[in-house]
């Protein structure tokens, strides 16, 4: 019985504590992160709690949606550097506006793989969410609005990116500051569900292939989704309405799937592709814009079918001296300004289209020929050239037009 007692007090000494839970009420944060087991929860009462912290270990700080961390404008609220950490249900607010250092409401060190942050309020830190070299991080459904002083680019982001493999962010929303999402030198990442307003950019690509952005929603910023630098990625079923400049633009991004979105509401162009090659553009919506669909600086070989370009100013701006073929195993697209018919009925129209004539060509290389416009000489020519497509310079053929553009779910209007 002696030795059974000896060893169970041996045991319970040179053993860690278990995990638990800890209630902690405001003062009382430094001393439980100090104390803090591996595993443990932190349950943080009602009320505002001092930082900047740093979380050395894995734990979770749950803030039960009644708790607050203000770090009163120094450094980044919450620093996570050990793994297995999740932040849950806080409002953070109060982190510096050091560009350097990143400052951040919160920041996940490389350290800090498989970090979840989820169901936070981010209100006014320079960055909300600073992935940095953490793997397989997972943020999902938090608020964040940035800050709204000073030039635009000037702000930090919403949440940022950098060489974080795997993460997940999913089902947030973003509203201020300058880029919703910017992501830079990172890979098989996956970025879903998420809302974005008021920013430069919705979601903006640098360096990071194979990876997803998929059932976003842009309202209201200067560009909807931009993909640069990067290979392998599927921007699918997303939406952009009322974005100034662009839907979607892809510059020097190769291999990409881009299907299934909608373009709405007013950009100067739906979609713009700046040297960018073997892409996929499959049955989009582009509506509403200055230009529906701009190529320049050699895009070649990229499949064009199923898309509905629908009361666009220009439907196809692509300045070619040869014919590029936009359908795919006898799909064309579809054109709100094509006087199409189809005698055999199988909603595929019985003549090609081509957007451009060599007065589009003109007008773009020339822009004070629109003073020309009206007058009887241009319809002149291009009444010659609709009757005598031979004499067309080149561009955009559709030889397989579609009669009617495919169904796609269109958002009701919401600007607020």
């Amino acid at each position: 019985m002696i030795r059974l007692l000896v060893i169970g007090l041996f045991l319970a000494l040179t053993l860690p504590a278990r995990a638990g839970e800890v209630a902690v009420v405001p003062g009382g944060l430094a001393e439980a992160l100090a104390n803090a087991q591996d595993g443990d929860v932190l349950r943080l009462s009602p009320g505002t709690f001092a930082g900047p912290i740093l979380i050395d270990r894995p734990l979770t700080i749950d803030g039960g949606g009644v708790a607050h961390i203000d770090a009163g404008g120094t450094n980044s609220v919450i620093t996570v550097a050990a793994p297995d950490v999740t932040v849950r249900g806080l409002t953070i607010s109060g982190s510096g506006s050091d560009h350097e250092t990143i400052d951040s409401g919160v920041q996940l060190t490389r350290t800090a793989t498989r970090a979840i942050i989820e169901d936070n309020v981010l209100l006014g830190n320079l960055y909300g969410i600073d992935i940095h070299g953490a793997r397989d991080a997972r943020v999902h459904n938090n608020r964040i609005e940035g800050r709204r002083d000073g030039a635009m680019n000037r702000r930090g982001n919403g949440i940022y990116v950098w060489n974080a493999p795997g993460a997940e962010v999913t089902q947030n929303r973003v509203r201020w500051g300058r880029d919703g999402i910017f992501v830079n030198s990172s890979k098989k990442n996956r970025f879903s569900g998420n809302e974005f307003r008021g920013l430069r950019f919705a979601v903006h690509y640098m360096y990071a292939d194979d990876s997803e952005v998929s059932n976003n929603l842009s309202v209201g910023n200067h560009l909807g989704y931009a993909v640069m630098f990067s290979n392998r990625v599927r921007v699918t079923d997303n939406v952009s309405r009322g974005d100034r400049d662009h839907g979607v633009m892809l510059n020097y991004a190769n291999h990409s799937d881009i299907s299934g979105n909608v373009v709405l509401g007013g950009a100067e162009k739906c979609a713009f592709l700046y040297n960018s090659h073997k892409n996929s553009f499959s049955d989009n919506r582009f509506e509403g814009c200055e230009i529906g669909l701009h190529f320049t600086a050699g895009s070649d070989r990229n499949a064009i079918s199923g898309n509905a370009f629908i009361g666009n100013r220009t439907q196809v701006k692509y300045i070619a001296t040869s014919w590029d073929e936009w359908s795919s195993e006898g799909r064309g697209n579809y054109w709100s300004d094509f006087a199409a018919y189809d005698l055999d009925g199988d909603g595929i129209a019985d003549a090609p289209y081509r957007p451009n004539d060599s007065m589009d060509h003109v007008l773009w290389t020339q822009p004070a020929a629109k003073l020309l416009l009206g007058s009887p000489a241009v319809q002149l020519v291009r009444w010659s050239q609709s009757a005598f497509p031979a004499l067309l310079p080149g561009g955009v053929i559709d030889s397989h037009p579609l009669m009617r553009p495919a169904e796609r779910a269109v958002p009701a209007e919401d600007l607020q």
